[in-house]
């Protein structure tokens, strides 16, 4: 396994690679592994012929400036992580790397960034699109690995890569869970023990709405109802929103019909920011 600090010596490789035909799988992370990302180093590992890990903490998707500073930030952990699961590179480079001086080129994505979190985010969504153009120029891989647990982002980097050509196809997998059903996350170590037992009321609540979904109710603020109701009967919790959106298009639904069909939530427990979602008529 090599560490790669500079963004040409990536390129290099990447080159290489392409040369020789191999199939390169790419998960990109802010670093601070934890089983989640793990889950998608494997699926790279079983899929693909070389797996590229990124870790980079991309300070142009925090729109709080405390928020980018308490990151945690451990290469020599992750890397020893890394390394067990016989990933080939790891793509580390420090920020003028990414961000030279006098950058000035970003990425918007319109559209599909305006709600939800890019709504309590300002910027957010910017920052994401930006460094994932910036990433799979250099890495140029055949797949990305992402997680369920970020829909929204999701649904940018499918737009992203589709609009603007890359040959990379999106990989989703399901939303990893600790053992209370709460969803991984970095951020989770931010939170008190109390805190982190009672965060479970999140997917709690977005269950609590897929039975009712499945038991056939159909309309739309029906549901977020149920999900505000139930994270709003537990004190530690304050919610920022709930929301029924198109998979692809993040368009609100009204109505529930036949298409894939995501519920959305945000809450914060103390001033740490949880996301999650359940999606409805997956198809295959």
């Amino acid at each position: 396994m090599e560490i790669i600090n500079r963004r040409q010596r990536m390129f290099s490789i990447a080159r290489k690679l392409r040369r020789e035909a191999k199939t390169v799988g790419f998960v990109p992370t802010m670093g601070a592994l934890h089983d989640g990302h793990l889950t998608l180093v494997r699926e790279a590992r079983q899929m693909c012929d070389v797996v590229i890990v990124s870790i980079f903490v991309n300070p142009t998707q925090f729109n709080d400036q405390s928020d980018l500073e308490r990151y945690p930030r451990d290469l020599t952990a992750d890397a020893a992580l890394l390394a067990e699961y016989e990933v080939d590179y790891i793509f580390a480079p420090e920020q003028h790397e990414i961000y030279p001086e006098g950058f000035s080129t970003f990425v918007n994505v319109e559209g599909l960034t305006d709600s939800l979190e890019g709504s309590s985010r300002p910027g957010h969504f910017r920052g994401v699109a930006t460094i994932i153009t910036i990433l799979f120029n250099t890495v140029r891989p055949d797949l990305a690995f992402f997680g369920q647990k970020d829909a929204q982002q999701v649904a940018v980097i499918r737009r992203l890569t589709t609009d603007l050509g890359f040959e990379t196809e999106i990989i989703v997998i399901p939303t990893v869970r600790e053992d209370s059903g709460l969803a991984m996350s970095s951020r989770n170590e931010l939170l008190s023990p109390e805190q982190r037992q009672k965060a479970a009321v999140i997917i709690e609540a977005l269950r609590e709405a897929k039975i009712a979904f499945k038991k056939g109710e159909r309309n739309a603020s029906s549901l977020a109802q149920i999900v505000k109701a139930h994270i709003g009967a537990e004190p530690l919790a304050r919610l920022d929103y709930v929301a029924i959106v198109d998979r692809d298009s993040l368009e609100p639904i009204e109505k529930i019909g036949d298409e894939e069909t995501l519920i959305v939530t945000a809450a914060y427990f103390g001033d740490v920011r949880l996301i999650d979602n359940v999606l409805l008529n997956r198809k295959q």
